[in-house]
């Protein structure tokens, strides 16, 4: 009997064998740096003539992979053949299905850390912020399969005599995969096999920026069982290839986590009905937040200033979830700005291939320079207490940035930033400090410190955010803990890691028999 679903749990990286294990996966990953991977289409490697070389964020120079790009013909091309493969995985059983997505999990199990050795080179990730994404596309393996068993089985009807009824979940068709850079494994590897385990079949375009990383998965997979020509692996530009993904007529459904302007074109595009397309598209996007801390003037501060600074500067803030707003009452607002200023200074922030690293660098030159911008517009919208620059090194560092006395209204307030930048807005009350964070068109995250009840409770009410947690983090949701997503300008309200997330990749059939 399968045992019931429970969280993969965390390395604990202090007892001196685990350092050293981690330490021999980084140097076996070293040795295969550099590798040309190539798209994968029907279950075949694609000669193609362009490539990209994927690099290491904290060392550009170092090459990590260097990666074929296709073009809008291979697009068009992997979609035909995913509809036709859709004929055959379509039928596999659903707890067939499911044990394909078990096996990988226990491959992924057995190979933990020469993947988040990965993540560290290709992403720029910590040792524990790598090793918290494997665990996570761990769960959702496990989680996602649980899930497709349970659909399978005979769904609860009212019944009335003379009749036969009953419910199933059938697969869609073709889904397009655009997972983010941020979670390169755990998102990607939630976003794939959640498709794959309800029947469809997948063209999976991997983020520029960690294509290496979606290539070992897929080789994964295929060395798990799953019949190749179920997956494709989908290298290449999203205004070229994207865009031809998204807009083919038999493209089904489109899944994807990014920016809110990217989210948005997608969404367009998906809309528009193409010539011969028979059906609606559905989007399943997740595009982002503009996450608060409110913290109340009765709150543990020693406890909100923890969480702050974790949730603005775990993988330098470029989380959807991070924390990019401290929303203070103004009666302990200059201690916990100190206490939060104090902490982020004594962050390590450095190479990610030491473990002493708590912080690594920024994705890419791109993503640098933009926050470097918003932190310039913060020397004119408020006043920099800690950070506020670049940090040493030859890669893509920035320091822990916190930015004090900032208008509700200001543009780090309001846009997202997607680095390690917290702005902290004053609140006379709670009641302002709950409006201010409303006051955005986002809604993903949120946390409240407080030790009232009544206020607490109001926040249940009146804080719109899909995920919104008290005395704790923002950060750090867990596959069927904390099902995954949010409101507003944020995404399509779906819950990853939650029990109602399949149900968007499938459609419900009711079969009605006459006695």
């Amino acid at each position: 009997m399968l045992e019931a679903f429970r969280n993969e749990p965390f390395t604990d990286f202090s007892p001196a064998h685990q350092a050293q294990a981690f330490k021999e996966a980084l140097k076996r990953v070293e040795k295969e740096l550099g590798r040309e991977y190539r798209p994968i289409v029907g279950g075949e490697r694609i000669d193609v003539d362009r490539f990209a070389p994927s690099v290491n964020p904290a060392n550009p120079k170092q090459v990590i992979g260097i990666v074929g790009q296709a073009d809008r013909e291979l697009a068009a091309r992997a979609i035909r053949e995913a509809s036709e493969a859709f004929r055959t995985w379509s039928r596999v059983p659903g707890s067939e299905r499911a044990r394909y997505l078990y096996k990988a999990a226990a491959l992924l199990r057995r190979r933990k850390f020469e993947f988040s050795a990965w993540m560290v080179y290709e992403a720029g990730k910590s040792w524990v912020e790598a090793d918290v994404d494997t665990a996570e596309a761990i769960d959702f393996m496990e989680f996602y399969a649980r899930e497709m068993e349970r659909l399978e089985e005979r769904q609860p009807l009212y019944r009335i005599v003379g009749e036969d009824n009953e419910l199933t979940y059938i697969p869609l068709g073709v889904g397009v995969v655009i997972p983010p850079w941020n979670f390169p494994l755990a998102i990607m590897v939630g976003m794939t096999t959640s498709a794959l385990v309800a029947g469809n079949t997948v063209v999976l375009k991997p983020a520029s920026p960690t294509p290496v990383i979606a290539a070992k998965f897929v080789e994964l997979l295929h060395e798990a069982g799953l019949p190749p020509e179920a997956v494709a692996f989908l290298p290449g530009s999203g205004g070229e290839v994207g865009d031809a993904l998204v807009e083919h007529p038999l493209t089904r459904f489109v899944s994807f986590t990014g920016s809110r302007e990217i989210g948005l074109r997608i969404n367009e595009k998906a809309a528009k009905a193409q010539p011969g397309q028979r059906w609606i598209k559905r989007v399943i996007a997740e595009m982002g937040g503009k996450d608060a801390i409110v913290v109340d003037s009765d709150s543990d501060l020693n406890a909100a200033a923890e969480a702050i600074v974790v949730s603005a500067f775990g993988f330098a803030g470029q989380k959807c979830s991070a924390c990019s707003r401290a929303i203070v009452h103004e009666a302990v607002y200059d201690e916990v700005l100190a206490k939060v200023a104090e902490r982020a200074s004594k962050l390590v922030v450095g190479d990610p291939t030491d473990g002493a690293t708590y912080m690594g660098p920024v994705i890419d030159e791109k993503a640098y320079l933009s926050i470097l911008a918003y932190i310039e517009s913060g020397r004119r919208e408020g006043r920099i207490v800690c950070g506020g620059g670049k940090a040493a090194g030859d890669g893509y560092f920035i320091e822990p940035t916190v930015i004090a006395d900032v208008e509700p209204g200001a543009r780090i307030a309001q846009e997202e930033i997607f680095g390690p930048v917290v702005a902290f807005i004053r609140a006379a009350s709670f009641d302002e400090a709950l409006r201010i964070a409303n006051d955005t068109d986002y809604g993903l995250t949120g946390a409240v410190f407080s030790r009232s009840r009544a206020h607490l409770e109001r926040a249940r009410r009146e804080f719109h955010v899909g995920n919104l947690y008290f005395n704790r983090k923002c950060t750090g949701a867990l596959v069927g803990v904390h099902p995954f997503g949010g409101f507003n300008l944020s995404g399509t309200d779906s819950k990853a890691g939650g029990r109602d997330y399949l149900l968007l990749l499938t459609q419900a059939k009711l079969l009605s028999e006459k006695m």
